[in-house]
């Protein structure tokens, strides 16, 4: 675990793997830190070398105050991967992480070969649904909406195991301010005609069962991109990693064999 130091916040990140392998970057949801990506880690090739970080108000990297935007998001992640020399990754992101994939690409094609957008979209809600859940957030914390949260994150049937609490405890525990941060960032970003401008290899990804970004959001989205791939998750919602872990791994490396990065 490190700490990087963008000259504006502080980004809590890890490496793991060997130091020259291909790369393989993921960037995580809103509400969750880098250890949502735990459960496919073993299931993944060996020999890629693979960076998880957690954003800004997220996690164990600082939480500035004030108005986040989504331009300073893809900066944040620019930054760490010039500082670990990274170049042609394979760059997999997943709701808010997906946006910050589809602007990185766009700004940055040195870095970023081939995209997975998981449980993404170029435009996800709109402002008022956001206004609204940042007001609850500062009324009562995350605690208030957390129940809604594991509504929309997991399918039915793994919210009734006990792990459901792991992945709430998770989501309680980021702070308030960051949270709201990236609602607001969110809330004023439209990657629509930016991401159909993309040419490169990208797969979408979807749970059948997920609450905030459906499978067809998802699929339109992909679908701006020539040439892309769709996969459906079946017993998954928001986060098809933590549910399907194996089935998810096993789609991740068939693209990546099939773009020739392993």
């Amino acid at each position: 675990m490190h700490l990087f130091d963008t000259g504006e916040v502080r980004l809590h990140y890890r490496v793991d793997g060997p130091e020259s392998g291909p790369t393989l970057v993921f960037a995580n949801s809103l509400g969750t830190d880098l250890r949502l990506w735990n459960p496919v880690l073993s299931h993944l090739p060996e020999g890629l070398r693979i960076v998880r970080y957690d954003k800004r108000g997220h996690g164990l990297s600082s939480c500035p105050g004030g108005d986040y935007h989504m331009g300073a998001l893809i900066t944040d992640a620019e930054r760490l991967l010039d500082h670990l020399e990274v170049r042609d990754c394979v760059f997999v992101g997943l709701s808010v992480g997906g946006m910050i994939a589809q602007g990185l690409a766009v700004k940055r094609l040195d870095q970023v070969r081939a995209l997975v957008l998981s449980n993404t979209a170029a435009k996800i809600g709109n402002r008022a649904m956001w206004a609204e859940r940042i007001a609850a957030v500062q009324a009562g914390g995350i605690e208030s909406l957390a129940d809604a949260v594991m509504e929309r994150w997991f399918s039915p049937g793994f919210r009734a195991t006990p792990e459901l609490e792991l992945w709430r405890n998770m989501l309680v525990r980021q702070p308030a301010t960051g949270y709201a941060g990236v609602c607001g960032a969110i809330s004023h970003s439209d990657f629509y005609t930016t991401t159909a401008s993309l040419r490169l290899p990208a797969l979408g990804i979807a749970g059948a069962d997920d609450g905030s970004t459906p499978p067809d959001l998802v699929r339109e989205t992909i679908e701006l991109i020539p040439a892309s791939r769709f996969e459906l998750i079946r017993k998954a919602g928001h986060l098809p990693c933590v549910e399907q872990p194996e089935e998810y791994a096993r789609i991740l490396t068939e693209f990546l064999r099939n773009v020739g990065h392993i």
